[in-house]
């Protein structure tokens, strides 16, 4: 398996394991997570909005709740997306096609390893544990995409991934989860029509899916169709569970470099949040897995219980947990995590956390619930130009509530 040779487009002579393995190299794809950061200063105004936190938003315009797929877990692996993949084939290669083309925006080191995961990830497809590899072979076989495609296409979750998460306590003890996802940033900003080209392309794929085994629903969760791992789901009664990105120079482009040069003790977070939500049986079982297992990328995993007080942020590097944030030492009766660690202040020009808080105490414990929460997350600049959807969460019943998310202008870029 060889990587073309960035000076001269061949095959022939280029070692990627010489090649990933220099100093220069590896400094190039860390330095790609705090270029992200930097670009947002080519942003005008960035994020100047004043936060007006809303009511009355819930229930939302019925057209945007998301619909519901199963996934047959008696199934072979090969069979089990068919029939989703299918239906959403063309919305999955449009959003792919988009990622390929935007991909520049990274800089050359970016586009070498798109390439190499796009060309060559049919072989690397084999290196994925039971049953992650024979999954991706049926979504490529049901969607047309080659193999690599279909690895490109689950591994590039693993970043952009910019959101708020949310787990309050009502006054009888019941706890509520709830999340936006923001996905696509610096990936085709539309100057003319102020949209972010990957999250546009996104929201035709969001759908809550029903994981089935005996017949019987084992936990359900929001994805994009196609995508085999866990960003945001509900066991019932048992815990809730999303994830958000971690920003750090250590970051999942290094990871990738690790798992190409064939280090794979490292597991992909996807595989990592989706083995939690089918296997662990507890709040306890599921925290101890999400702070032990080393992963391609680092993150935030936000944890709701059953319990009064039983939720926790787990800051993840990618080897272990660097720090576990229990509900009852954040604000009482919620906890709330952004895309920084709480106990440093959050980049200035994207501060989400502030208006959060403010719109989480003007709420009151009083208040928490489905409708107290998503108007929280309707609030600006929780909700912005890169917000895909809104998920709600119960953990007692089990329910699982979605919303395509749209921010209209005038609204903040992220």
């Amino acid at each position: 398996m060889t990587l073309t040779n960035p000076t001269d487009g061949h095959c022939d002579g280029w070692d990627p394991g010489q090649q990933f393995k220099s100093m220069a190299w590896i400094k190039a794809f860390a330095f790609l997570t705090v270029a992200f950061l930097g670009l947002i200063c080519t942003f005008t105004q960035a994020q100047s909005v004043t936060t007006t936190c809303q009511t009355g938003k819930y229930p939302p315009d019925p057209k945007t709740k998301v619909g519901t797929y199963t996934i047959n877990l008696d199934l072979p692996p090969e069979q089990r997306w068919t029939e989703l993949a299918k239906a959403k084939a063309p919305q999955i290669k449009t959003l792919l096609n988009g990622f390929k083309d935007f991909v520049k925006d990274f800089g050359a080191a970016a586009q070498y390893l798109i390439d190499f995961i796009d060309n060559q990830g049919g072989d690397l497809d084999g290196t994925l544990p039971y049953p992650f590899a024979g999954e991706l072979k049926g979504i490529s076989a049901a969607t047309g995409l080659n193999l690599g495609e279909v690895v490109l296409y689950n591994l590039f979750y693993e970043f952009f991934t910019v959101c708020t998460s949310i787990v309050a306590e009502d006054p009888s003890g019941k706890l509520y989860h709830a999340r936006n996802l923001d996905f696509g940033l610096f990936i085709g900003w539309d100057i003319q029509n102020r949209t972010w080209a990957i999250t546009e392309r996104l929201r035709p794929l969001i759908v809550n899916l029903d994981w089935q085994r005996g017949g019987k629903t084992v936990f359900k969760s929001v994805n994009y169709a196609g995508f085999t791992g866990i960003l945001t789901a509900v066991k019932q009664n048992q815990f809730t569970f999303t994830m958000n990105e971690r920003f750090n120079i250590d970051g999942g482009f290094i990871g990738i470099v690790k798992w190409l040069l064939g280090n794979h003790n490292q597991t992909w977070m996807g595989f990592l949040t989706r083995d939690v939500m089918e296997n662990a049986t507890s709040f306890a079982e599921a925290q101890i897995k999400l702070q032990k297992t080393v992963m391609l990328a680092p993150a935030y995993f936000i944890l709701g219980g059953t319990k009064p007080g039983q939720a926790s942020v787990i800051t993840r590097s990618r080897e272990a947990a660097v720090d576990t944030w229990p509900m009852r030492n954040a604000s009482g009766w919620y906890i709330l995590e952004t895309n920084y660690d709480h106990w440093e202040a959050p980049l200035f020009l994207d501060d989400r956390r502030t208006p959060a808080h403010q719109c989480m105490d003007k709420m009151t414990q009083q208040n928490v619930g489905f409708g107290g929460l998503f108007n929280v997350l309707s609030s600006e600049p929780m909700l912005n130009k890169l917000t895909t959807y809104t998920a709600l969460m119960q953990v007692d019943n089990g329910a699982l509530e979605t919303y395509i998310q749209d921010c209209k202008d005038p609204c903040t870029p992220w």
